[in-house]
């Protein structure tokens, strides 16, 4: 890649960064303006546009890069338990909150804007969360534990609940970062992380109890 198009990549992801950042340290991302978002990384505010036609747009890219990554982690943990015979819920839970730690500033931007001001960027998170469970859904046909389960709006409900139920240990499990500090925090999480636990399995006790109307 040329020096000119790698300087330029560079200022852009600067640019998504410093957004990032700024939207997850007590603010909302409709409240930041492109000036404060230039001057936190040494630019001109007009050189914003040369990257972004405007704050909309750069929402979005930031929706559109957390949601890869996510989704490709997550997508790593789904296989695993799909396909390794050996693999426990519990390990799943495990990784899934090493996640949370691993990115937290992705985190706290899809749950904080899911329901923030911008309409626009509410819509792609939507979108994206609608493209996750549409995933699970697919994902939860191989387990053996839903074979039974025909319909793929049935599995598209469950995949729904799986889904909400993450996003309400992601907002526990930042909240208690937030809340207290080692050794407290320590087992404030591994509490968090064994009711978890008791929820999924709760959750798929019922399933091998389901019959489709």
């Amino acid at each position: 890649m040329p020096i000119r198009d790698e300087r330029k990549r560079q200022s852009r992801q600067a640019i998504i960064d410093a957004a990032l950042r700024l939207s997850t340290s007590g603010r909302s991302f409709n409240s930041i303006s492109l000036r404060e978002i230039s001057r936190e990384i040494g630019l001109v505010p007009t050189a914003f546009y040369r990257h972004f036609k405007d704050m909309d747009a750069l929402g979005l890219e930031l929706v559109d890069q957390i949601s890869l990554n996510l989704k490709s982690t997550l997508h790593q943990i789904g296989q695993s338990y799909v396909y390794q015979p050996e693999a426990k819920i519990d390990k799943s839970l495990e990784l899934f909150f090493q996640t949370i730690h691993q990115h937290t500033e992705d985190w706290v931007f899809i749950i904080t804007e899911r329901w923030g001001a911008s309409q626009v960027i509410r819509k792609a998170i939507a979108r994206e969360i609608e493209y996750l469970v549409e995933d699970l859904a697919i994902d939860l046909q191989r387990l053996a534990s839903t074979k039974h389960i025909q319909k793929l709006d049935d599995l598209k409900s469950l995949a729904h609940l799986v889904v909400n139920l993450a996003f309400n240990w992601v907002m526990a499990w930042i909240e208690l970062s937030r809340q207290f500090e080692e050794p407290a925090l320590a087992q404030q999480q591994q509490l968090l992380q064994m009711q978890s636990l008791t929820q999924m399995r709760l959750l798929f006790h019922g399933i091998l109890n389901w019959e489709s109307n």
